[in-house]
């Protein structure tokens, strides 16, 4: 091979590298009613290539599951986390267990495991208010945050990760894989729903 094109060649490699590690964080807002929030997220699912990591009181949008779910038959790498409070997160947890091979944990560990986030490839989250069920797009005022910044993202997806530790894999029959680890045993009945 010709020296000068080594050497070309090294520098876009290096320019392209540089670059990359200089991009400016973005933030995107959507709010709602009438800021078509669910068509953001269902975007930024349809960007993922390798992970996606979802906390959330619950997952009740068909749109926003069924591209969760077309991620997963892509061969994307998904993980649920669920708060468990009522039968409304139990439910949002057998609806989406019917994902094909997609683990769902739930979180009894808080009074209200509220977070709504998702993780797209290390590289991006989906936050805010927005919750991912059917009237928050046209019922609630909410708002949703699509961030894209290195530092941050590894923070949610660090605290994603401390949730996990301490959640307990559903099954879809409803039954958990350690059951000496069920969630309703964590909380006591009186912080339920508060």
């Amino acid at each position: 091979m010709n020296m000068k094109f080594i050497v070309r060649l090294y520098i876009s490699i290096y320019i392209a590298i540089a670059f990359s590690a200089c991009a400016k964080p973005t933030v995107d807002v959507c709010f709602t009613p009438g800021g078509n929030c669910t068509s953001a997220i269902i975007h930024e699912i349809e960007q993922a290539r390798t992970e996606i990591l979802i906390q959330a009181y619950s997952l009740t949008s068909k749109p926003i599951a069924d591209a969760v779910a077309k991620a997963r038959e892509a061969g994307v790498s998904v993980e649920i986390i669920f708060d468990l409070s009522d039968d409304f997160a139990r439910n949002s947890a057998s609806y989406s267990s019917s994902f094909k091979g997609i683990p769902i944990y739930l979180d009894a560990q808080h009074a209200i495991a509220d977070n709504n986030i998702i993780i797209v490839d290390k590289a991006t989250v989906a936050t805010g208010s927005f919750k991912f069920t059917e009237k928050a797009e046209g019922k609630n005022a909410s708002n949703l945050l699509i961030i894209k910044s290195g530092s941050l993202v590894a923070a949610y997806a660090e605290n994603w990760n401390q949730h996990k530790k301490h959640s307990v894999e559903y099954k879809k029959n409803g039954q958990y894989k350690d059951e000496k680890k069920e969630p309703g045993k964590k909380r006591k009945e009186s912080q339920i729903g508060q």
